[in-house]
């Protein structure tokens, strides 16, 4: 029986984490449901179990077996040392550790990463979901060829930065229909009925930061096993799901049928007909990355192609309580069982 802290339990990425939790071998936990002050006392559930969220205090994370983080970056910055010293292992979905020393970039779904934890690993952070999805996509392809060059645009959705950038884009459609004033305290900028390369001055939101931690991540799950990914994001008019727009070249023209067998298996969907086209819509609440496959047809052997379009879809917040969950599952053997004599 393991103790499980949840710090930002009532954030979105918090509640997802939950229903994960609650579907996992992990569900007979004893959960700990802690977050900022201002949401202390609210009742929530974590499978069958009713409980209260409370304030995060010194004492909070003592006896916990694994702390995840789902909140802001400075509220993890906070509290993740305290949570070490009481002998917790701390997972980071907030993303504010990948650059600390020790911590590691992790997605046991792609089963081939070189750098694995020990006793001395500090932290986990379970990787960035547009990470998660794009490696598993390129990872597939390179199993019909090895990849020369890929390049994709992220579409990014409101909920990626939390229920008040959800609110804000909520707040501006209704204000665009009612011909009355943005509100822009998140944005800075129109983001409803709009695609933004870049926000206002003001922001709470910096895309570019957001592009870097996606490269990171991206770089640390393939260790140099794919090429180097030319990457855009762009923040979409939508509330929640991530989508994808993916080129790649192959070394050299391969059957379009490998590649579409090459991309199957668990957690990628791969979607066959047009009229089920990927979206985001259609990915909420999927744990797969939906994908279509649209070959460039070589010429003169129109079932052969060497470059591929892909477009893709994944439930940003599903896909990163899974990945963490995943990542505590991985975690257990380092955890002592029963009790030392």
């Amino acid at each position: 029986m393991y103790k499980i802290a949840i710090a930002g339990a009532s954030t979105l990425l918090g509640r997802e984490l939950k229903d994960a939790l609650s579907e996992s071998p992990l569900a007979a936990a004893n959960f700990l449901l802690l977050d900022e002050e201002e949401a202390q006392g609210q009742l929530d559930q974590v499978g069958d179990e009713v409980t209260f969220v409370r304030a995060i205090e010194t004492d909070s994370f003592e006896r916990a077996d694994f702390t995840f983080f789902a909140g802001t970056e400075t509220l993890t910055r906070k509290h993740w040392r305290t949570a070490l010293r009481a002998g917790s292992t701390v997972l980071d979905l907030s993303g504010a550790l990948d650059q600390e020393t020790g911590v590691l970039v992790r997605a046991p779904w792609l089963g081939s990463e070189s750098t694995t934890v020990d006793l001395f690993t500090p932290a986990v952070v379970p990787a960035h979901p547009a990470s998660l999805a794009l490696a598993l996509l390129l990872e597939r392809l390179q199993l019909a060829a090895p990849l020369r060059f890929a390049a994709t645009t992220v579409l990014e959705p409101a909920s990626a930065f939390g229920r008040a950038a959800m609110d804000e884009l909520h707040q501006q459609t209704v204000s665009l229909l009612s011909f009355q004033t943005l509100p822009r305290a998140i944005y800075d900028a129109q983001a409803a009925y709009n695609l933004l390369g870049g926000l206002g001055e003001s922001s709470s939101i910096n895309l570019g930061a957001e592009e870097a931690r996606i490269r990171r991540h991206y770089e640390a799950l393939g260790d140099g096993r794919w090429p180097a990914l030319a990457l855009q994001v762009i923040q979409a008019p939508v509330f929640h799901g991530h989508a994808f727009s993916i080129f790649a070249e192959l070394e050299r023209a391969v059957d379009i049928s490998s590649v579409e067998e090459a991309l199957s298996g668990d957690h990628v969907d791969l979607v066959l007909e047009d009229t089920d086209s990927p979206s985001n819509l259609a990915a909420t609440g999927q744990n797969d990355v939906l994908v279509r496959l649209r070959p460039e047809r070589d010429g003169r052997n129109p079932n052969q192609a060497s470059r591929i379009w892909l477009w893709a879809a994944s439930d940003n917040l599903r896909l990163h309580a899974q990945n963490a969950v995943e990542c505590a599952l991985d975690l257990r053997r380092l955890r002592p069982a029963g009790t030392v004599q």
